[in-house]
């Protein structure tokens, strides 16, 4: 399969990265490491984690994913075959939040130690903090870089105003740079291509989403709402999507995946790749199975005519 650049890092990821926010959540250790086994071993190499990831679940603190991630680096001894792309700054519970140098500086280090590694391939500002001066955060982001700590830096959840100033506050004082920009955006939600998807394109940033797969919608597997149980995601994510502009999509995304013997998913995920700014969706599965779908869409291209149909039906 193809790589793709991330920005100017000299960092290249395969057409499709694997969001590890599922390990201590949806999957337990064991499917975790069955999941990375198998991710590697084909060649989709790329991990997308975060501290918080997943606070949000019954008796989590957070570390969860990173920690199952550390755990199967020591025990495989793969840490070369991986690119390791983790975030800070969302709250983590008892020890803080934010972008300030002295927060970042100390979520980096946990980082570091839950994965137990020396060095992470790209470090992401989960979400902005307008309080933290742009200056202080690319500062600290630059010590990490020159320590060996980090190797490059992106952002997420951004404004295109905010993300504007921190492209500008680079330049000005000779700071790392965001790489690479985590917004959401998929076939359901394309409000981005207004504005941060062109500036991204023009700045030469590499564009990585999240939620490539509107929380599961457009795998198919929710057509109406007695399906919602199917999943934990299910009527958490996927059901506000359920409506005529989502059943639009999902009749075009058969369509399509008829006529290249594809599935639902598989298509959704190809959609992306040669879109302007775009570098490489984020997606996440849960079993084995569903896993083949992100290596045949890592390795599936539609051509104009099935992208225009896909493009008319989520306008």
């Amino acid at each position: 399969m193809q790589s793709v650049q991330l920005g100017r890092s000299g960092i290249a990821v395969p057409p499709v990265i694997f969001g590890c926010n599922v390990f201590g959540w949806t999957i337990d250790k064991g499917q975790s490491f069955k999941l990375l086994d198998a991710l590697v071993d084909s060649g989709l190499n790329a991990l997308d984690t975060a501290d918080v990831y997943s606070v949000w679940a019954p008796g989590n603190s957070g570390g969860e994913s990173e920690s199952i991630i550390g755990e199967w680096l020591k025990s495989r001894g793969r840490r070369k075959d991986v690119l390791i792309l983790t975030k800070g700054g969302i709250e983590m519970p008892g020890k803080g939040k934010g972008l300030s140098a002295a927060y970042l500086t100390r979520a980096v280090e946990d980082s570091l130690q839950r994965l137990g590694i020396e060095t992470i391939d790209l470090y992401q500002a989960h979400r902005d903090d307008e309080v933290t001066p742009h200056e202080e955060t690319l500062g600290a982001f630059q010590k990490m870089i020159e320590a060996g700590k980090v190797r490059a830096v992106g952002a997420s959840n951004f404004s295109v105003a905010r993300f504007k100033g921190a492209l500008a506050a680079s330049a000005k004082h000779g700071l790392p740079r965001y790489e690479t920009m985590q917004p959401h955006y998929n076939l359901m939600e394309r409000g981005i291509e207004a504005d941060l998807l062109p500036l991204c394109a023009a700045e030469g940033v590499g564009v990585i989403p999240y939620y490539s797969l509107a929380s599961g919608f457009l795998s198919g597997k929710y057509r109406s709402e007695a399906d919602f149980g199917k999943s934990p995601r299910g009527a958490r994510g996927a059901g506000k999507y359920l409506d005529d502009k989502g059943k639009r999509v999902l009749a075009a995304l058969d369509a399509v995946a008829a006529r290249y013997q594809a599935t639902p998913a598989q298509v959704a995920l190809s959609w992306f790749k040669g879109r302007p700014g775009l570098a490489a969706p984020i997606a996440s599965v849960t079993t084995l199975e569903q896993f083949a779908d992100l290596v045949k869409a890592a390795h599936l291209t539609l051509d104009a005519e099935a992208t225009q149909a896909l493009d008319a039906a989520s306008a």
